[in-house]
C-alpha cells in the first residue's frame, strides 16, 4: 500500500522531471531559433534575383554570385540521394523483415553503425583516395559518391527501426489474405511506416546539406557552372560558406556566405514541410 510519504516523493520525482523535460526543450529551441534568427538577420540584405542566379566570382569583380554553388549542391544532393536511398530502403527491409536474426545481418547492423560514428572527412578521404587520385580530378561525381557514403547508413538503420515499429499483426493479416512475404513487406509493412521511411531520408538528406569536409576532398571548388560535372572541380554552398566566411577578409564576401547559409537553411525546411504536408493529405 502506498504511503503519504512515498506518494510525496513521487510527485517531486514527476515535477523535477517535468521541469528538467521543459528546461531540456527550452534550451533546444531557443538555440535552433538563435541560429536561425541570426542567419536570417545576416542573409536576408544580400538575398536578391542576380545573387541566386549568377555564378561565384573573384573578389572585385561586378555581378557575383551563388548560383553555380546552388546548383553544384543540388546536383550532388540528388544524385547522392539516387545512389543511396535505393540500397538504404532495400537493406533496412532485408534487415527488418527477411534477415532479422542472420549473421549477415549482424555484420550489416555492424558497419552501418560504425559508418554512422566516422567522421565525413573521413569518408572524403577515402573517395579522394579510390577515385580522385585514379581520376586524376576533382569532380562532382566524387562529391556525390562521398555524399552518398555517409547517407547510405543513416537510410538503412532509420528503414529498419521504422519497419519493425509496425505491429507484427499487419504481417500476419495480410499473409494470412494470400499474400506473398514479399508483398506483403512492400504494400502492407512499407506503406504503414512511410512517414517514418520519408523522416529517414529527410535526416540523411540534413546530414550531407551542410557537409563541407568531404566535398573539399571530392569536388573541391570552382568559380564556373558545374559543366564537367563528371571531370572537372564543382562548385558547393557548403564550401562556398566555408571559404567566404572564414577564410576571406572581406566583408562582402563574409555576407554573400551569410546569403547562401540563409537559402541553403530555407531549402531544408521546405523540404520538410512540403514532405510533411505531403504525408498529411495522404492519411487524410
Amino acid at each position: 500500500m502506498m504511503t503519504p510519504r512515498s506518494l510525496f516523493f513521487r510527485k517531486c520525482i514527476n515535477h523535477l522531471l517535468s521541469l528538467f523535460t521543459f528546461f531540456s526543450i527550452s534550451v533546444a529551441l531557443g538555440g535552433m531559433g538563435w541560429i536561425l534568427y541570426t542567419v536570417f538577420v545576416h542573409g536576408l540584405p544580400v538575398l536578391s534575383w542576380e545573387f541566386l542566379t549568377s555564378p561565384s566570382k573573384p573578389y572585385g569583380e561586378p555581378g557575383a554570385g551563388v548560383g553555380n554553388a546552388l546548383l553544384g549542391t543540388l546536383l550532388m544532393t540528388l544524385g547522392a540521394t539516387l545512389l543511396a536511398v535505393p540500397p538504404g530502403l532495400a537493406g533496412g527491409v532485408y534487415l527488418a523483415e527477411f534477415g532479422k536474426h542472420s549473421s549477415l545481418a549482424s555484420v550489416l547492423r555492424f558497419c552501418a553503425n560504425v559508418l554512422m560514428g566516422l567522421p565525413s572527412i573521413l569518408v572524403g578521404l577515402f573517395v579522394y583516395a579510390v577515385l580522385v587520385t585514379n581520376t586524376g580530378h576533382f569532380s562532382g561525381l566524387a562529391g556525390t559518391i562521398a555524399l552518398a557514403v555517409i547517407m547510405f547508413p543513416v537510410i538503412l538503420r532509420t528503414t529498419e527501426d521504422m519497419l519493425l515499429m509496425v505491429p507484427d499483426a499487419m504481417r500476419e493479416s495480410a499473409l494470412a489474405l494470400g499474400m506473398s512475404r514479399m508483398r506483403a513487406t512492400l504494400c502492407i509493412v512499407a506503406r504503414s511506416a512511410r512517414n517514418g521511411l520519408a523522416t529517414g531520408i529527410l535526416l540523411s538528406l540534413a546530414r550531407v546539406s551542410g557537409e563541407t569536409a568531404p566535398l573539399l576532398f571530392t569536388a573541391l571548388f570552382a568559380d564556373t557552372w558545374p559543366g564537367g560535372f563528371f571531370t572537372e572541380p564543382t562548385a558547393s554552398a557548403p564550401v562556398l560558406i566555408t571559404e567566404y566566411t572564414t577564410n576571406s577578409p572581406f566583408e562582402s564576401m563574409h555576407a554573400m556566405g551569410w546569403g547562401t547559409a540563409l537559402v541553403i537553411a530555407a531549402f531544408v525546411l521546405l523540404v520538410n514541410i512540403v514532405t510533411r504536408c505531403f504525408f498529411y493529405e495522404n492519411r487524410h
